[in-house]
């Protein structure tokens, strides 16, 4: 019944504003010097509307209300205008061409901040920040190195390349914070498909919400998310590239689409990633025959290959009149990792591997202005199919040095495994569907109501105890959430946005009777969240941003249940976490003068947080192992400060640097069973940054060698103040229980020729071979040298 009345009020509500209004727009063509251009941005005031020439220098602007109206028309290269026109009943549809002078002082290779798509993202009130992923299309950057560059924002990897990841931003980490493909949750997306894997050239922008999620993505983030955007180039277009590194490891891209003068549309995505991770790393060597470890000697990583190939393709028709697009899409994926260790260096494996495939087909519908001007719909739907398989069956156990003993030396005939026995095979079926309305009610007021449909079923068997009883036990989620929106504008001044949102959860799991029965176990959560995002601008270069969240996080499928290879399933029942989100921040940006311009971001950001879920290590068992498993900490506090500077000195020096503090403190006085819950209250808490930084540098030499040909020399610092591995009240210096400073160097060389076309890319990273630490002390890649061919071609 409440379906129904929703879609009869939705129905009245379009119906009421369809006749309740008139509604104009606006065609237009962008030329200069009688040449169309195509991808400038035009848009209109602080109404939101903003779109980009076609390749033939056309634009639309609809459900425009009767009023004047002041348009801007940008483009890197060119000098920006500003034209006014009037809708009016009598003429409610106007025609414009606009003529852009070419700017000569800029030059298309650079690196330029214009008013492009990712700076009007950055122009949302919300605490966003917006990476021009093209401009890095000729590194060797996944998208996780491309995100810790950002102010706030840290990846932290237990390994080399394929290992796990850990985003954080903000202080916030795991599944806090939310990640998005094209506004659709990477929930379970497999090893196949995570930010350490996924090169830089399979995006278009990356968006990184601090805080305040819009509700048009959906989910249920705590701290915040990271949106990936990938390509959306019109035409026809080919971006091939592949590296070689050091280790042994070798990285492949290709991105293609065609896009018919009919509308029939193909995309393809591939990418493949493959390493033997054999760096060096400085460890204690364990003697199994003595029980003693030796001095820290440095080792080479023996059992750490790790590869995968994915291959994303969409298949449908763009620009039709029942459909802005309507793709059909597949990802595939295969991948397969060796475990060289457990949750610490001293744990360390020679045979653990696991294995995973990935089968996902896709739906995408996009339709604007549908039955009429200013109904906006989008439908995304993805269900995964694949299957994971963990593998623990040699019987040894191994020491740094690769070499393995009998773990039952008095029985050769003994089965067993390094961590266990085991041959696990499961599947992680999930699906996600995603449905947004929005209708613009005229340039300042529109409304949007979204929803999000995930499922979660885990089923799997293991080959050596095909009756273990803790395997039989349903592991299911289901979440449903929904968001109601509602935005105001005034002018070219102030912008307000305010919404609520609904979350649902319905967990299926099981509890252990006998060996051979257990008992199905239900539970459900349902909370209720709100907030509002608003920026106002002092004047054209200043602009101030606030938001506030009663933000709402549901736990996670890998948290309840462990991930079957190194984590465990939470001991005890996981509440939703709760947080008090309010975000404070202030934008600069100026052109000085024709050969300088400066831009400074400065954000305030304060969390008090509740039901905290925290990922937790256990003490060492009799193998000497730690279980890490997912647990409730009833309350933390954090305020953090990021401040983001960047210069650019006419077209030929970009420098930049961002800092981050952050202070997370434990503010639960007590919790039942833990005696040490007292003794670390207003701790900080442990293996957590606190305090870290970015600083870059990048030289450009135009026309090098040959005219439209440029080299680019660039440097990159990244900082890490030292930090506790445990609580601080329950350890000092003298018993290692911190993490050391640690400031790594990067530097390359890039050299463009014929406009972009052939792209030649040299890197170092880690330049001075210093020993990097994450999580728990495990120790990343020592230095690494790559090389990188890329060739682009795109045709309109």
């Amino acid at each position: 019944m409440f379906k129904v009345r929703f879609i009869t009020f939705i129905a009245l509500l379009v119906q009421t504003f369809s006749y309740g209004q008139e509604i104009g727009q606006l065609k237009g063509k962008v030329k200069s010097n009688n040449i169309s251009l195509e991808g400038v941005s035009i848009s209109i005031g602080a109404s939101g509307k903003t779109t980009q020439s076609d390749k033939n220098g056309n634009f639309l602007l609809s459900s425009l209300a009767i009023g004047s109206y002041t348009i801007t028309a940008s483009s890197l290269g060119y000098r920006t205008i500003k034209s006014t026109f009037e809708i009016t009943k009598i003429h409610p549809s106007q025609e414009m061409v606009i003529i852009l002078e070419p700017n000569t002082t800029r030059i298309d290779e650079v690196e330029i901040i214009g008013r492009s798509t990712t700076e009007e993202v950055n122009r949302q009130p919300y605490n966003v920040t917006a990476i021009d992923a093209k401009k890095l299309h000729n590194t060797t950057l996944d998208i996780g190195q491309a995100l810790n560059r950002v102010s706030g924002a840290r990846m932290r990897e237990s390994g080399g390349v394929g290992s796990n990841i850990s985003f954080s931003l903000n202080g916030f980490s795991g599944n806090q914070v939310k990640l998005f493909l094209d506004g659709i949750p990477m929930d379970n997306f497999g090893s196949s498909f995570q930010l350490n894997n996924i090169p830089i050239n399979f995006a278009e922008r990356v968006e990184v919400y601090r805080g305040v999620v819009p509700i048009w993505l959906g989910g249920d983030a705590l701290g915040g998310a990271v949106n990936i955007v990938t390509q959306s180039r019109p035409g026809k277009y080919l971006d091939a590239s592949y590296s070689y590194g050091s280790f042994h490891t070798h990285k492949s891209t290709i991105n293609t689409g065609y896009v018919a003068d009919n509308g029939f549309t193909l995309m393809i995505n591939a990418f493949q990633n493959f390493s033997d991770n054999n760096y060096w790393v400085n460890v204690k060597h364990y003697d199994p025959q003595t029980s003693k470890y030796t001095k820290p000697q440095r080792t080479r990583r023996f059992h750490d290959q790790y590869r995968n190939e994915t291959l994303v393709m969409q298949a449908g028709v763009s620009n039709k009149p029942y459909a802005d697009q309507l793709l059909f899409g597949i990802t595939v994926g295969e991948n397969r990792k060796e475990i060289q260790t457990g949750n610490n260096m001293y744990d360390v494996y020679g045979g653990r591997e696991t294995k995973g495939s990935l089968i996902q087909p896709s739906l995408k519908y996009i339709k604007n202005n549908l039955f009429t001007s200013g109904l906006d719909v989008r439908l995304q739907a993805r269900y995964n199919m694949g299957k994971d398989r963990s593998i623990d069956t040699i019987p040894k156990i191994f020491n740094w040095s690769g070499q393995g003993i009998p773990k039952y030396p008095n029985d050769p005939m003994a089965k067993g495994g390094e961590a266990g026995l085991t041959d696990y095979r499961y599947k992680n079926n999930n699906g996600n569907l995603t449905a947004s309305i929005s209708y613009n009610i005229d340039e300042r007021n529109g409304i949007m109501v979204n929803h999000l449909l995930t499922t979660f079923d885990r089923k799997g068997t293991d080959k050596y105890f095909p009756d273990l009883i803790e395997n039989k036990f349903p592991k299911k989620t289901i979440k449903n959430i929904t968001g109601l929106g509602y935005r105001f504008a005034i002018a070219d001044q102030w912008d307000l946005n305010a919404f609520v949102k609904n979350y649902h959860q319905n967990n299926t799991s099981g509890k252990e009777i006998s060996t051979t029965e257990y008992e199905k176990l239900k539970t459900s959560n349902s909370k209720l969240g709100y907030g509002f995002a608003g920026s106002y601008y002092l004047n054209k270069a200043v602009q101030l941003k606030t938001s506030y969240e009663k933000a709402i996080r549901l736990p996670e499928n890998m948290e309840l249940f462990g991930d079957e290879v190194n984590l465990s399933a939470s001991k005890s029942l996981l509440r939703p976490e709760t947080s008090d989100n309010i975000n404070i921040g202030a934008s600069y940006f100026s052109k000085l003068n024709d050969n300088n311009q400066i831009s400074v971001d400065a954000n305030y950001i304060f969390r008090n947080a509740k039901d905290f879920i925290r990922e937790i290590t256990g003490p060492e068992n009799s193998n000497g192992r730690r279980e890490r498993y997912f647990a409730n900490l009833r309350n933390v506090r954090n305020q953090s400060v990021d401040l983001n500077v960047r210069y650019y000195f006419k077209q030929i020096l970009a420098v930049g640097a961002n800092m981050t503090y952050q202070n997370m403190i434990n503010t639960t006085k007590s919790e039942p069973g833990d005696v040490n819950q007292a003794i670390i209250y207003k701790d900080r808490l442990p293996n957590t940054p606190y305090l870290y930084g970015n600083a870059d540098v990048t030289y450009y030499l135009h026309n090098f060698l040959k005219k439209a040909n440029t080299l680019s020399i660039g440097y990159n610092l990244q900082y890490i103040h030292e930090f506790f591995l445990d609580w601080p009240s329950l350890g000092d210096v003298s018993t290692n229980f911190v993490i050391p400073q640690q400031l790594s160097h990067d530097v390359s060389l890039i050299y463009t020729l014929a406009s972009g076309k052939y792209n030649v890319a040299f890197e170092c990273n880690n330049l001075t071979d210093v020993t990097r630490f994450d999580n728990f002390e495990m120790q990343k890649p020592s230095r690494l040298f790559h090389l990188k061919l890329r060739y682009f071609i795109n045709r309109k």
